[in-house]
Protein backbone atom coordinates (compact mmCIF):
# COMPACT_ATOMS: atom_id res chain seq x y z
CA UNK A 1 0.00 0.00 0.00
CA UNK A 2 2.57 2.11 0.86
CA UNK A 3 4.46 1.79 -2.18
CA UNK A 4 1.57 2.52 -4.47
CA UNK A 5 1.27 5.64 -2.17
CA UNK A 6 4.64 6.33 -3.23
CA UNK A 7 4.35 5.48 -6.76
CA UNK A 8 0.87 7.83 -7.00
CA UNK A 9 0.94 10.30 -4.46
CA UNK A 10 -0.12 10.82 -0.43
CA UNK A 11 -3.13 11.86 -1.75
CA UNK A 12 -3.67 8.80 -4.44
CA UNK A 13 -4.36 11.61 -6.84
CA UNK A 14 -2.46 10.15 -9.75
CA UNK A 15 1.66 11.30 -10.89
CA UNK A 16 3.37 13.73 -9.38
CA UNK A 17 4.28 16.65 -11.35
CA UNK A 18 7.84 15.07 -11.59
CA UNK A 19 6.52 12.30 -12.79
CA UNK A 20 4.81 13.11 -15.38
CA UNK A 21 7.90 15.01 -16.58
CA UNK A 22 9.88 12.22 -16.21
CA UNK A 23 7.41 9.73 -18.04
CA UNK A 24 7.13 12.41 -20.71
CA UNK A 25 10.58 12.58 -21.00
CA UNK A 26 10.85 9.00 -21.79
CA UNK A 27 8.18 8.77 -24.06
CA UNK A 28 9.90 11.92 -26.18
CA UNK A 29 13.46 9.38 -26.05
CA UNK A 30 11.77 6.69 -26.93
CA UNK A 31 10.08 9.05 -29.97
CA UNK A 32 13.66 9.92 -30.94
CA UNK A 33 15.02 6.44 -31.00
CA UNK A 34 12.56 5.20 -33.14
CA UNK A 35 12.88 7.71 -35.64
CA UNK A 36 16.73 7.63 -35.58
CA UNK A 37 16.27 4.26 -36.65
CA UNK A 38 13.75 4.51 -39.12
CA UNK A 39 15.04 7.98 -41.08
CA UNK A 40 18.33 8.72 -42.80
CA UNK A 41 19.97 12.04 -41.69
CA UNK A 42 19.00 13.76 -44.31
CA UNK A 43 15.34 12.76 -43.90
CA UNK A 44 15.48 13.93 -40.27
CA UNK A 45 16.86 17.24 -41.04
CA UNK A 46 14.20 17.73 -43.12
CA UNK A 47 11.52 16.56 -40.51
CA UNK A 48 13.27 19.07 -38.14
CA UNK A 49 12.94 21.96 -40.20
CA UNK A 50 9.59 21.18 -40.83
CA UNK A 51 9.05 20.99 -36.79
CA UNK A 52 10.40 24.62 -37.16
CA UNK A 53 7.74 25.72 -39.28
CA UNK A 54 4.57 23.43 -38.98
CA UNK A 55 5.22 21.73 -35.21
CA UNK A 56 1.77 20.00 -36.06
CA UNK A 57 2.07 18.81 -39.56
CA UNK A 58 5.78 17.65 -37.97
CA UNK A 59 4.08 15.76 -35.10
CA UNK A 60 1.52 14.29 -37.20
CA UNK A 61 3.81 12.58 -39.62
CA UNK A 62 6.11 11.77 -36.85
CA UNK A 63 3.62 9.59 -35.02
CA UNK A 64 2.21 8.43 -38.64
CA UNK A 65 6.29 6.95 -38.54
CA UNK A 66 6.14 5.44 -35.20
CA UNK A 67 2.89 3.42 -36.24
CA UNK A 68 4.14 2.15 -39.39
CA UNK A 69 7.92 1.27 -37.69
CA UNK A 70 6.07 -0.69 -34.77
CA UNK A 71 3.36 -2.02 -36.97
CA UNK A 72 6.64 -3.73 -39.35
CA UNK A 73 5.42 -1.22 -42.33
CA UNK A 74 8.80 0.26 -42.55
CA UNK A 75 12.02 -2.11 -43.81
CA UNK A 76 14.81 0.12 -43.74
CA UNK A 77 15.75 2.93 -43.30
CA UNK A 78 13.40 5.72 -45.03
CA UNK A 79 15.41 8.13 -47.77
CA UNK A 80 14.36 12.05 -48.07
CA UNK A 81 12.37 11.27 -51.03
CA UNK A 82 10.53 8.59 -49.18
CA UNK A 83 9.93 11.63 -46.61
CA UNK A 84 8.81 14.10 -49.43
CA UNK A 85 6.10 11.39 -50.80
CA UNK A 86 4.85 11.11 -47.13
CA UNK A 87 4.59 14.75 -46.49
CA UNK A 88 2.60 15.50 -49.97
CA UNK A 89 -0.04 12.28 -49.05
CA UNK A 90 -0.45 13.93 -44.88
CA UNK A 91 -0.50 17.61 -47.44
CA UNK A 92 -3.21 16.28 -49.41
CA UNK A 93 -5.45 14.85 -46.36
CA UNK A 94 -4.97 18.04 -44.44
CA UNK A 95 -5.33 20.35 -46.93
CA UNK A 96 -8.31 23.32 -45.80
CA UNK A 97 -10.83 24.49 -48.00
CA UNK A 98 -10.98 28.47 -47.71
CA UNK A 99 -14.16 30.16 -48.98
CA UNK A 100 -14.50 33.80 -49.21
CA UNK A 101 -18.02 35.36 -47.89
CA UNK A 102 -18.80 38.77 -49.57
CA UNK A 103 -21.56 39.57 -47.30
CA UNK A 104 -24.17 42.43 -49.93
CA UNK A 105 -26.30 43.25 -47.33
CA UNK A 106 -23.90 44.78 -44.88
CA UNK A 107 -22.07 46.76 -48.37
CA UNK A 108 -25.61 48.26 -49.77
CA UNK A 109 -26.60 49.60 -46.31
CA UNK A 110 -23.80 52.19 -46.64
CA UNK A 111 -24.99 54.72 -48.92
CA UNK A 112 -23.37 58.05 -49.95
CA UNK A 113 -26.26 59.99 -50.02
CA UNK A 114 -25.21 61.45 -46.84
Amino acid sequence: MAQLQNQYGAGGQGPSKEQQEEMMRKQEEMKNNILVQVLTQEARSRLNTIAIAKPEKARMVESILIQMAQSGQIQGKLGEEQLKSLLERVSQQTTKQTTVKFDRRRAALDSDED
